[in-house]
């Protein structure tokens, strides 16, 4: 979390989670349609499945490193930001999980009182 004397955390930018978690794969998506490509032609041009490539831009496969080192190299963006952001939606995902959430403070309260 970033803070800066004077300032609440919540009102810098950095610090605030987006209200629906964004999967990298829409962003990949926004990406390909921009260039004008299409999905498969970049799906063959990958050496991957249209299905594949599919689910993962439509948010229902995850950016694997594997693919996101493939985007790299067919998009010229950094892996590391397709990773960064799967990262990130997964995170969000799990903390919208209400049962998760409800285990998490579980094991919070059991050891606490260690």
């Amino acid at each position: 979390m970033i803070t800066i004397e004077g300032i609440d955390p919540m009102m810098i930018a950095n610090n605030l989670t987006p209200s629906d978690p964004i999967h990298p794969g829409e962003l990949i998506k926004d990406e390909i349609e921009s260039r004008g490509l299409k999905q498969r032609s970049l799906a063959q041009k990958m050496g991957v499945s249209y299905s594949v490539l599919n689910e993962i831009l439509n948010g229902k496969r995850p950016v694997s490193t594997e693919y996101a080192l493939m985007f790299e190299a067919a998009l010229g963006i950094d892996a590391n930001i397709w990773l960064k952001t799967q990262a990130d939606y997964n995170l969000q995902m799990a903390k919208r999980n209400i049962l998760f959430v409800e285990k998490l403070k579980e094991i919070r309260r059991a050891v606490a009182v260690l």
